[in-house]
């Protein structure tokens, strides 16, 4: 995460893609002036990772100008904007998902913001259902890929530009991955390595489904993060990813697993996900 600042606004970049940002860019700037090159966008039950940020200004979403309101349990919906392990970063306490009724341009709004606010690096964080039968609750994966199953998400496109999806080879920034590694290694606890499956739900797999995902190569499964990600990757932004496992499937012993266990076991992994975020913003990679 490079300490080099980007411009206030980049929206100009995007072309006819903006869908008007600038209303949204001008309403943070208006309550921030800070600089940071770095976002992350917390998932479910990782929200509380936002309030160790020294806030310069906190910004309901409901009050920035296009932006999605959260809808899903513990999505506080809000940006908080400061610094961390001394480094400036603007947090996104919760997201939004398509289940929620939300079109593809509104769920992948934020991203383009942060885009236009100067942002180079994203890390996405979710929480997951664990198909790989190696994983227990409460471990953390670092995305290696994604296979995506949202089909609402066909029709979507993209902006030209450089480092755009048809150019890349990973979706995901190979140094950004290691540096993780080497975090949770000195932190002496695992990070699993995978591919995450988004679905659309808000329904949780049946076991076919289960047997499936894990027979064509997923490792867990959950309903965000890949717009982001497609989004981030057609900007150029560096992007890391973070599942945390929340069940792990076992589809010959199913298990009724409800949102708010979810959230509280999500919260139990909180601590491995604080280590590789302090880590990597004060390492300014």
């Amino acid at each position: 995460m490079s300490n080099v600042q980007g411009p206030k606004s980049k929206s100009s970049d995007l072309g006819p893609w903006t869908l008007n940002l600038g209303p949204a860019v001008d309403a943070i700037r208006a309550r921030w002036s800070g600089e940071a090159a770095t976002a992350v966008i917390l998932g479910t039950g990782l929200g509380d990772l936002a309030d160790e940020v020294a806030a310069e200004s906190i910004i309901p979403y409901r009050e920035v100008p296009g932006f999605p309101h959260s809808t899903a349990l513990a999505h506080k919906g809000r940006l908080v904007c400061g610094t961390l392990a001394g480094q400036p970063v603007v947090m996104l306490q919760g997201r939004c998902h398509l289940y929620e009724g939300y079109p593809l341009s509104a769920v992948t709004f934020p991203t383009r913001v942060l885009y236009a606010l100067g942002i180079r690096t994203l890390i996405v964080t979710n929480a997951a259902g664990g198909i790989n039968p190696q994983f227990s609750v409460g471990d953390v994966m670092l995305i290696d890929d994604h296979i995506n199953f949202l089909w609402r998400a066909g029709g979507v496109s993209l902006p030209v530009a450089s480092q755009g999806p048809a150019r890349r080879a990973r979706y995901y920034d190979t140094a950004l991955g290691q540096h993780a590694l080497s975090l949770a290694r000195r932190g002496n606890f695992p990070l699993h390595r995978g591919v995450y499956v988004a679905v659309t739900g808000p329904s949780y797999e049946t076991r076919a489904e289960y047997r499936a995902f894990r027979r064509i190569g997923g490792d867990c499964v959950g309903m965000s993060t890949v717009p982001e990600v497609l989004t981030a990757a057609a900007l150029g932004l560096r992007v890391l990813g973070l599942s945390t496992v929340t069940n792990v499937a076992r589809p010959d012993a199913p298990q009724t697993v409800s949102a708010e266990e979810v959230v509280h076991v999500a919260a139990t992994a909180l601590p491995k996900v604080r280590a590789i975020v302090h880590g990597l913003l004060a390492a300014e990679l």
